[in-house]
C-alpha cells in the first residue's frame, strides 16, 4: 500500500528519532557497564588520572591545571553562545513566517502546523544544548576553585567529580546539536531527515568507539630539592 506524501512525516520522522534514541541508549549502557569500549569512558579515565596528579601539584604547577580548565570553560562558553544564537535565529525565523520551505521543495507534509513543529523542535534542541554547555562551564569553574585551594585536604574525588561532570555535560550538549542537525534536515522533508539519522548513527558509532586499552597511570612526585639545586 502506497503512503501519501503527507503521511511520510508520520512514519519516517518517528523512525529517525527512534534510531537516534536507541543508539544513545545503547551508548549509555556501554558507558555505564563497559566504559573502556567508548571514547567517553576512555576520556573520563584519563581525566581522573589527570586530576589525581594535579591535586598533588606544587603551587607553581597549579597554573598548568588552571590553563587546561580555563580553555575548557572558554570552549563551553563559546558553544553555549553559538547555541543560544542559533535558537534566537530559529525564533526570528518563526516570527517572520516565511513560506520558502512550504513550497514544492519539500516532499512531505507542507502544512503550517507541521512547519511550526519543525521549528519548535529545533528551538528545543538548541536550548537544551545551551543549558548543557552552561552546566559544563559551571562544573569546570567549580573544579578550578577546588584545585586552587592550596594546602587543603580536599579529596581528589571532589575535583574528579566536577571535571568529569563538566565533560559529561559537554558531551550532552554536543548530542543535542547532533539531534538538531537531523531535525534541521526535516525542514527539507522526512526523507532527508531519516537519511541523516541513519548516517549520523553510523558516524557517531565510529567516533564513540574506543579500541585503545586504558592506561594505568603511575606518577612520581617531584622533590622540591631539585628546584633548589639550581641555586
Amino acid at each position: 500500500m502506497k503512503l501519501e506524501k503527507g503521511s511520510l512525516d508520520l512514519v519516517l520522522v518517528p523512525c529517525g528519532l527512534v534510531v537516534m534514541l536507541s543508539y544513545h541508549l545503547l551508548l549509555l549502557y556501554r558507558i555505564l557497564r563497559h566504559p573502556s569500549t567508548t571514547i567517553i569512558g576512555y576520556e573520563n579515565h584519563n581525566k581522573a588520572a589527570w586530576v589525581r596528579r594535579m591535586v598533588r601539584a606544587s603551587p607553581d604547577e597549579t597554573s598548568l591545571a588552571l590553563s587546561v580548565i580555563s580553555s575548557s570553560i572558554s570552549a563551553s562558553a563559546n558553544l553555549a553562545s553559538l547555541s543560544i544564537a542559533l535558537g534566537s535565529l530559529i525564533g526570528a525565523w518563526i516570527s517572520s513566517t516565511t513560506k520558502v520551505f512550504m513550497t514544492g521543495l519539500v516532499y512531505g507534509d507542507r502544512s503550517q502546523g507541521t512547519a511550526a513543529v519543525k521549528y519548535i523542535s529545533l528551538l528545543v534542541c538548541f536550548l537544551a544544548s545551551f543549558t548543557c554547555f552552561i552546566h559544563s562551564a559551571r562544573y569546570y569553574v567549580q573544579a578550578s576553585f577546588l584545585i586552587t585551594t592550596l594546602d587543603s585536604d580536599v579529596p581528589a574525588a571532589y575535583v574528579q567529580h566536577a571535571v568529569i561532570r563538566g565533560g559529561n555535560f559537554w558531551s550532552m550538549g554536543l548530542r543535542a546539536l547532533y539531534f538538531a542537525t537531523t531535525l534541521l534536515m526535516w525542514i527539507f522533508g522526512p526523507i532527508p531527515m531519516f537519511t541523516c539519522s541513519l548516517l549520523m548513527v553510523v558516524i557517531l558509532h565510529m567516533l564513540d568507539t574506543n579500541s585503545l586499552p586504558l592506561h594505568q597511570h603511575q606518577f612520581t612526585v617531584r622533590k622540591r630539592h631539585e628546584q633548589q639545586r639550581v641555586n
